[in-house]
């Protein structure tokens, strides 16, 4: 644990931390396949991994950094991505260029990525390794599992086979591409609050699986669990944005015309189509960088069937979205900021004099400690997988303490010990027992001794009648 010095000047900047966050997130959206190369081709990533990197704190380090050196002219970010090294130490690698978006956004896509048929693995990690243009190293940065496959099944899908099917409130893409070529492709995007076909930029789209009730109302989708199949109503939202579709009938692509009755589970990577609900074969469709709707035929042999041209086709695919987020306001980090600890789960144990929390997650080590807002917990470090901390007393957090009436919540963070940052989404929360308070109806008739009696009162309901609640 620091010393009390230290802890002072640490608490002070924290405090400004939590009242002006300057954080710097680091995004990584990938898909959850990647199709295998055999021989002398290369099958390029699609949709191609793309970082995004996001928050004040990039301005503001590049500003420190521009004062520091001064003969740097044109100050940016670098970074290379590659597949991580199994057994090797070599990693063949691709070159990122961050370009600045109106978002304040940057933005970087690695479009030439492949995994050949040498690789015998079936998962495998992607490695972002992030510099600014001065030599100084950020970190490194992995995606999530990535699954191999040698081609998309053609086969009808089955539930057995989870792993290629997609589940309601999955984060999907959507691409097209006319007459299989790799420069037509196009991906579903959103961009000013509409949706575009975007030949560089895609999106992460979360479906949705409805109710088929044509009678609701507008604006209403009643949500469904399961694994999505087709000819099911669906919605897709964008998650960046909010953005969302109408209502659609997802209908299975086979030899350009739509089949509309077929049930089977989606999988990756299979083409389909999206017909609007309640409308007469009206479809989602691709036009240059617009996205419009499109009357389609019938079939003249079928009434089953109807036909599509390749810009009312498109592909769909799983997708993972990873997320860093660090701050280094508080003190000139000389070390990278990898590994970034992620919290995925909270567990409080005990009460009264001493509650524990353990704080579960990945990529933890000896040198991080818990913080409760602005005050730092006790911290003792299980493994890269645990911590565990003393809860603090409510009594640290103000000297109005003993007057409290109401719920006290607190950001959780974890404070490598030369001041990085790593906040995160979880919070705590000190909730006083409801039961208690009226008995201090009584506190005006008490003897001059009240005081003392006041005090002891007090302490014995922080002690005994404040819940706590962790919430993420």
């Amino acid at each position: 644990r620091s010393n009390p010095d230290q802890i002072g000047l640490l608490r002070d900047g924290v405090r400004r931390y939590l009242q002006l966050p300057a954080d710097q997130t680091v995004l990584i959206l990938h898909a959850k396949v990647a199709q295998k190369s055999y021989g002398s081709e290369k099958r390029f990533f699609c949709p191609p991994p793309c970082v995004y990197l996001t928050g004040p704190g990039w301005k503001l380090k590049r500003e420190q950094i521009k004062a520091r050196d001064l003969g740097e002219a044109d100050f940016r970010v670098c970074g290379y991505m590659g597949l991580d090294s199994v057994g090797s130490s070599h990693m063949e690698t691709q070159k990122l260029s961050f370009e600045e978006q109106p978002d304040s956004k940057e933005f970087g896509c690695a479009k030439a990525l492949y995994i050949s048929d040498t690789e015998k693995r079936k998962h495998f990690r992607l490695v972002l390794k992030l510099f600014f243009s001065n030599g100084q190293e950020i970190g490194t940065f992995h995606s999530k599992l990535i699954k191999v496959i040698s081609k998309p099944s053609q086969k009808k899908q089955s539930l057995k086979n989870t792993d290629l099917c997609i589940s309601s409130g999955s984060k999907v893409s959507l691409f097209n591409r006319l007459r299989s070529q790799t420069v037509s492709t196009r991906y579903l995007s959103v961009e000013g609050g509409a949706f575009i076909a975007s030949a560089r930029q895609w999106a992460a789209f979360t479906l949705h699986l409805g109710e088929a009730d044509e009678h609701c109302t507008r604006g209403e989708f009643p949500l469904r669990e399961g694994y999505i199949r087709y000819g099911s109503v669906v919605q897709l939202i964008c998650t960046a944005t909010g953005v969302t579709l109408p209502p659609l009938i997802i209908r299975k692509v086979t030899k350009q015309y739509a089949m509309l009755d077929v049930d089977e589970p989606i999988s990756q990577l299979h083409k389909c189509a999206f017909q609007f609900q309640g409308s007469e074969r009206m479809y989602l469709c691709l036009s240059t960088e617009k996205v419009i709707q499109f009357q389609v035929t019938m079939c003249l042999y079928s009434a089953l069937h109807s036909g599509l041209s390749d810009s009312f086709t498109k592909a769909s695919l799983g997708t993972e979205t990873v997320e860093y987020t660090f701050s280094d306001s508080l003190a000139c980090i000389q070390h990278p900021v990898s590994p970034v600890p992620l919290i995925t789960v909270l567990e409080l144990t005990g009460g009264g004099d001493v509650a524990m929390l353990e704080v579960q997650g990945e990529f933890f080590n000896a040198n991080l400690r818990v913080w409760f807002g602005d005050v730092e917990a006790e911290t003792m470090y299980r493994s890269p997988k645990s911590l565990v901390c003393v809860v603090p007393d409510v009594s640290a957090f103000g000297s109005d303490w003993r007057w409290l009436r109401y719920p006290i919540t607190v950001p959780l963070s974890l404070i490598r010990n030369d001041g990085l940052i790593y906040s995160s989404s979880f919070t705590f929360t000190y909730t006083p027992e409801q039961s208690f308070l009226p008995a201090l109806q009584l506190l005006p008739e008490l003897t001059q001794d009240s005081d003392s009696l006041l005090n002891s009162i007090h302490q014995e309901f922080t002690r005994t009648n404040f819940h706590l609640f962790v919430q993420s």
